[in-house]
């Protein structure tokens, strides 16, 4: 429900703005399901519909809704779950990551302020006419072809 209420309450706002962007963040999940991740799967897919819906419903307003999958990208969070997984298979981080990175095409995780590079486009005038878009941020991991 977070996006939901940050939505909610920036609304106001949007509707005077002359160009207004809502760029949502989820995962890649939400076109191909990470296993084991059950719940996380489940709640990324309803941002998704959100977007969507809120892309038909503010459109005709103005406002911009888009959403960044990203997929494995360097961050603190990603670091410990490296570990983790290198300490429950009893191998090394180097291994793990190798393993994980093995399924992207450019062959590594991306950097945050990668990320960071497609957010602030499409929150840019530069992206005026990208709405309802779930733009991946994976190196080509997602083999998804919509």
């Amino acid at each position: 429900m977070s996006a939901v209420h940050l939505i909610r309450a920036a609304l106001p706002i949007l509707k005077l703005s002359q160009m207004a962007s809502v760029v949502a963040m989820t995962s890649t999940s939400i076109k191909q399901p990470i296993e084991g991740l059950l719940l996380s799967n489940a709640i990324r897919m309803s941002v998704a519909g959100l977007i969507k819906t809120l892309a038909d419903e503010y459109g005709p307003q103005g406002i911009r809704v888009n959403a960044i999958l990203p997929g494995w990208t360097r961050t603190e969070r990603t670091t410990y779950l490296l570990k983790e997984a290198a300490e429950r298979h009893e191998t090394s981080v180097q291994e793990v990551l190798k393993q994980r990175t093995s399924g992207i095409p450019l062959g590594r995780m991306a950097e945050p302020e990668e990320f960071a590079r497609v957010a602030v486009f499409l929150a840019s005038p530069a992206a005026s006419f990208v709405h309802g878009a779930m733009v991946p941020v994976d190196g080509g991991a997602l083999r998804a072809t919509l």
